[in-house]
């Protein structure tokens, strides 16, 4: 009988299931501090069978820096609070430091007394490895990457840079979209230039028009004197479109004939300027699906569409987090003059554990908020938005529902990562296929149509 099976015959219940299966270590002790419960995950990151660490003083099996009377549990035992994310060391049996963190709860009986805690423990180790990794590692000018997807659209920013033709930036809010066009125009040989950025979709069309275009005095009441548009300020340099695909269609056709004559006139003017400046666009919105609608003109669609970059989200990847908090917490220690240290591991850990449906942005904001609050020392959980703490594994309520919304957020994450396929989501978290496939139903979770083998 395989390791999956005996397990799922040893725990029948749906949350003994989960707490086998998830990656963080699960255990619970009574009023004497005897261990009566360890999970499989519990095993593998102490080196310490289940048979061998039941009965046995918690102490004696964990021997970790918080042992003694700074023990979390003790002091959540004692006390009736729990504590999240607590940082520190424990030693496996062959004698290895593994960084951990922990999040403890008091365990009641049915009247409600004191019956004992239960302690989660998450292994450390793979994400300061991952910060290690990423600490030497650089990309193009001032962007870096891990991930694949992203180090593949860094190769091509030279060539792009060195091209005059127009691009397209496709992503999700957030996602760093003029950091990328900052690039090319920073590698391009208009590096000299302005670099001018406009937001297509902040302004009504005739204050939009204006801006684009500029316009000439007596143009309109009120205006005075001329004043030159962004076509003009970013003349020999780039100008950046956002959010292109909000153009009304009057100005999707002025700009069609800017990009394909080259060439502009002001509101009021009478003479046709140069519009001599490389434009990179940029949207959130899928403009074939709006040419197909009709909202958005084929025709400038292909224009634009010359070049084409699509920016993955940050969920996608991951492994770029810890590389960019630290980007983050060393600029915004150049702007304000400080000198924080860094983010502690258990912060860094419930970061990695969100969503990010904000992308770099969001993130950037939890970081600059945790930066106002954390005064000279490292970034910890107490300086994060609340939003990140709404979900924690130990709550000392619902453990089932928990450990469910944890499971759920694994899975689905698994089956994203893999494109669909069901036997590799399964092999990367460590179950069989029909284990996996028992789990989704239970949970209501979609699956794609096809399985993505083939992809």
């Amino acid at each position: 009988m395989s390791r999956s099976k005996r397990s799922e015959a040893l725990y029948s219940s749906p949350t003994e299931a989960i707490l086998e299966s998830i990656s963080d270590g699960v255990f619970t002790v009574d009023l004497e501090w005897r261990i009566l419960s360890f999970n499989r995950a519990a095993e593998e990151i102490t080196g310490v069978s289940r048979s061998e660490a039941i009965g046995q003083s918690c102490s004696d099996v964990f021997r970790s820096s918080m042992c003694g009377e700074d023990c979390p549990l003790k002091s959540t035992v004692q006390g009736g609070k729990p504590r999240i994310g607590v940082s520190g060391f424990i030693v496996t049996a062959e004698g290895q430091r593994v960084p951990i963190s922990i999040s403890t709860a008091v365990m009641r009986g049915l009247d409600g007394s004191v019956i004992g805690g239960a302690e989660t423990f998450r292994d450390l180790s793979e994400l300061e490895a991952l910060r290690r990794e990423l600490g030497g590692h650089r990309g193009v000018g001032d962007l870096a990457s891990h991930s694949p997807a992203m180090r593949r659209i860094l190769g091509m920013l030279p060539a792009l840079a060195a091209s005059p033709s127009t691009v397209l930036i496709l992503g999700a809010s957030g996602t760093g979209k003029e950091r990328i066009a900052r690039a090319l125009h920073a590698m391009s040989s208009r590096s000299q230039g302005p670099f001018v950025a406009l937001n297509c979709g902040a302004l009504p069309d005739p204050l939009l028009e204006s801006e684009l275009f500029g316009y000439k005095a007596g143009a309109f009441t009120g205006a005075t004197r001329d004043k030159p548009g962004r076509f003009a300020l970013a003349r020999g340099g780039t100008l950046f479109l956002d959010e292109l695909g909000e153009l009304s269609p009057a100005l999707q056709v002025k700009l069609l004939r800017v990009l394909q004559e080259r060439t502009y006139e002001p509101l009021g003017g009478t003479r046709t300027e140069q519009a001599d400046v490389r434009v990179i666009a940029a949207t959130n919105r899928n403009l074939a699906e709006r040419v197909a609608q009709g909202t958005f003109r084929e025709d400038l669609y292909y224009r634009i569409n010359v070049i084409r970059v699509e920016l993955p989200s940050l969920r996608q990847r991951m492994e770029d987090l810890p590389l960019l908090v630290d980007q983050f917490i060393e600029r915004f220690n150049h702007l304000q003059g400080r000198r924080v240290q860094g983010i502690r591991p258990e912060a860094l850990s419930l970061l990695m554990a969100h969503d990010w449906p904000g992308n770099i942005r969001e993130l950037e904001n939890a970081i600059e908020r945790a930066f106002i609050l954390c005064g000279e020392a490292p970034i910890g959980i107490e300086h994060l938005p609340d939003e990140l703490l709404a979900f924690r594994p130990w709550d000392g309520t619902n453990r089932a529902s928990a450990h469910d919304a944890l499971d759920r957020q694994a899975i689905l994450r698994a089956l994203e990562t893999h494109r669909g396929n069901r036997s590799a989501a399964a092999a990367a978290l460590g179950v069989h296929k029909t284990t996996l496939l028992r789990r989704v139903k239970r949970l209501g979770i979609p699956l794609p149509t096809e399985d993505g083998r083939s992809r």
